[in-house]
């Protein structure tokens, strides 16, 4: 194999110096040694990679000398992507990384990595809430060869100048180049193509790889950014994942990838099962069959967090499934099976989305199986159900927040004439009296676009909270009917001292909530930024999450902290934006949230309260009955409710009002914490705090706390007491 030579001229005459005139000839290099290096060089030997298989296969992994652009748009995750190839790079490979943060900050960059290595909640990190584990995890980060620099006026000539200092540097990360242009941040609009050619120059010289995130997937721009390497984020056709396309400069896309975005600890996850003894993903041992495995990648978009929409036992007994079969513990999966058996025999209404479906499919396949011993009842078929909002297992039966009916074909039709209570007619007649002419439906055309696809159920707000002190479990249970079912434990330290606890069911905190809802009645306008919140005004709002530092209390967001944006930035209703201006005033907050966006029109508090008024007498009249009238009663309060926002295109409900129905369930959450936050306030320990109904008080005297009105009336609760370590009864136990 020949060594690299000097070449001679191979032009015409004066196209390049000879060496006789002074000149310095070009080197090059033979076949042999470009072989030699391509065989020494990527993830196969000792390169860099992102950590994710999938996405590794697609793309060889970084490679070093060129430029690699991570595309997407605002939330789809693109920041992670170069977080994920940081943290492999400097705390897997002990490489020495250069993070330039133009645009999220130091604090930032460490709690996502703190977040995706020890698996705590993002939102929970960044208020500065660490568990003592956590706080272990993250000491033995302190020594990672990761070097941040988020320094001001932070340029790509800033960049190259740093770079060659930096000893024994493998990787540069450039998160992120700014689409839009910000006078205050150098690599953002008509900018970027210039800092994409010095990236690249700084990739070639330094002979390492560098990977810029740009915040867009515009196809103009990133023509003009002429990247080596192209890595586009897009949603994919499964909701529950994202598709990244590879492209390269010279000859298009290549190839893609699959990842499952992790938002609640700030990771994406393979999507891809690896094969058998795989540590990424599913590995399967021999013995087991591809029922069970197909159950555990199903549920993944659930266990993982990406998703919402099951009780907290099936989670939790799926993700115990999915941990077993990564390490191979047959003795663990041995113990699950009766729980699986029993998640899969149960009906379950699964949100009505590919990943629901899928999941509902895979139980259907366990059960029908019968791969895990049964509980002596027979299988029942999974459906998803549209429009189901699912409650804590916990949920009573003798209470109107019961959303887990699923709506049925008819549903949208007027109750007949001597119906025992006609909610929906009622709910109709309330909306098409109000002398501002609401507009009860937006078109079918209109639904994609504006406001409506930044709506979602996690806007609820509800509290998932138990007490940082207090260990909460899943055990098993047997009912007085010998059902085996599985139920909630709080295990108090004995620092608590003597006392019980006492379980409070808050009556119709959906139909009390349209007492006084904040919502618009019209169209929502884009009024982008605002400086401050109007109340003369009601709509979305975008706000970052305001730290929240008393562990005694959930923060009063509730779930909507789980899924912020790449920003840190979330979507609520009117309803939050005034609980959180009132916490302010309170002194509890220091500052109100910036209001980076909303979608607002005039404000109405008053549209829903005759059907509250008409709700609330008929509840008067037929509890006392009881009975076949007071559950119909029931089922109509809540399909009326359920309809002002159906998700089956089918159904052709009177209303379509994504707002409306969360701004009502976001107003029912604020009123449920505000209760517990005020007894709290007068000494009380809260225990936990759940849905928009259901709270766990600690109470040495016995008594429930003088902020609940005990009864049977909206607002009111029904108080039970039990001793600490005893389970907590659910349903009819």
């Amino acid at each position: 194999m020949q060594e690299s030579t000097p070449a001679g001229p191979t032009g015409p005459a004066g196209d390049r110096p000879s060496a006789g005139g002074g000149g310095v000839p070009r080197g090059l290099t033979s076949l042999g040694d470009a072989i030699g290096a391509v065989l020494t060089s990527g993830p196969a030997a000792g390169g860099l990679t992102f950590g994710l298989p999938g996405l590794d296969a697609a793309t060889g992994g970084l490679q070093p000398g060129r430029l690699t652009v991570v595309a997407a748009a605002p939330s789809v995750g693109g920041s992670l992507l170069g977080l994920a190839a940081a943290r492999q790079a400097a705390l897997v490979g002990n490489r020495r990384v250069l993070y330039a943060a133009s645009g999220p900050n130091r604090s930032d960059i460490t709690r996502r990595i703190i977040s995706a290595v020890t698996g705590g909640d993002y939102p929970r990190l960044k208020q500065g809430r660490l568990t003592e584990h956590e706080q272990h995890l993250a000491q033995q980060l302190v020594h990672a060869p990761l070097m941040i620099d988020d320094g001001s006026d932070l340029t790509a000539g800033a960049i190259a100048e740093t770079a060659p200092h930096v000893p024994g540097l493998a990787l540069i990360v450039v998160d992120r180049l700014q689409a839009v242009h910000n006078p205050l941040l150098p690599l953002s609009g008509d900018r970027l193509p210039q800092a994409s050619q010095a990236l690249a120059a700084l990739a070639r010289t330094l002979h390492v790889p560098v990977l810029a995130v740009v915040d867009s997937d515009s196809p103009a721009l990133l023509a003009l950014l002429d990247a080596d390497i192209l890595l586009t984020l897009t949603p994919a056709a499964d909701p529950s994942q994202v598709q990244v396309t590879v492209a390269e400069r010279d000859f298009g896309a290549i190839s893609s990838a699959y990842l499952i975005p992790d938002l609640l600890h700030a990771r994406f996850l393979d999507a891809a099962a690896a094969p058998d003894g795989g540590t990424d993903s599913v590995g399967s041992p021999p013995r087991l069959g591809s029922v069970e495995r197909e159950l555990a990648e199903a549920a993944l978009p659930y266990t993982s967090g990406a998703r919402q929409g099951l009780p907290a036992s099936v989670t939790h007994v799926l993700a115990a499934l999915r941990t077993a079969l990564t390490n191979g513990d047959q003795e663990a999966l041995g113990y699950l099976a009766p729980s699986l058996a029993e998640a899969a025999a149960t009906p379950r209404q699964l949100p009505d989305t590919d990943e629901g479906r899928r999941l509902a499919a895979a139980l259907n396949a366990y059960a029908t199986a019968g791969s895990a011993d049964t509980i002596g009842e027979p299988a029942a078929v999974a459906e998803p159900a549209a429009g189901a909002v699912h409650g804590p297992d916990g949920a009573d039966e003798d209470d109107e927040d019961d959303d887990r009916e699923v709506l049925a074909p008819g549903d949208e039709q007027d109750e007949p004439e001597g119906a025992v209570f006609p909610a929906l007619r009622i709910l109709k007649d309330a909306v098409g009296r109000s002398k501002m002419h609401p507009i009860a439906v937006i078109r079918t055309q209109d639904r994609d676009s504006g406001p409506w696809p930044l709506i979602s159920e996690d806007m609820d707000g509800e509290p998932r909270w138990v007490h940082p002190d207090v260990t909460s479990e899943r055990v098993a249970h047997t009912r007085a009917n010998g059902k085996r079912v599985r139920r909630d434990r709080l295990q108090l330290p004995d620092a608590f001292g003597e006392g019980v606890l006492c379980l409070i069911d808050r009556n119709g905190s959906y139909p009390s909530a349209c007492s006084a809802v904040p919502l618009a009645p019209n169209k929502l306008l884009h009024t982008g930024p605002l400086e401050a919140f109007d109340k003369t005004q009601a709509g979305i709002y975008l706000i970052d999450i305001p730290p929240w530092n008393h562990t005694d209390m959930p923060h009063p967001l509730g779930r909507i902290i789980e899924r912020p944006d790449d920003q840190g930035r979330v979507w609520v209703t009117t309803p939050h934006i005034k609980q959180l201006e009132k916490l302010v005033r309170e002194g509890h907050l220091d500052t109100a949230p910036t209001i980076h966006d909303s979608w607002t029109g005039k404000a109405n508090e008053s549209l829903f309260k005759p059907f509250y008024a008409a709700a609330r007498q008929a509840r008067a009249e037929l509890i006392e009955t009881g009975g076949e009238p007071y559950k119909t009663y029931k089922t109509r309060l809540s399909i009326a409710l359920r309809l002002l926002w159906p998700k089956r295109p089918e159904q052709r409900s009177p209303f379509w009002r994504p707002d409306w129905r969360m701004s009502m369930v976001a107003e029912a959450s604020v009123r449920h914490w505000t209760t517990a936050f005020k007894a709290v306030r007068e000494g009380h320990t809260l225990i936990a705090l759940r849905n928009v109904d259901a709270a766990v008080f600690f109470t040495p005297n016995g008594t429930p706390p003088a902020t609940y009105r005990t009864g049977t009336g909206f607002g009111e609760v029904k108080a039970a007491f039990i001793q600490p370590g005893e389970i907590i009864p659910e349903g009819d136990d």
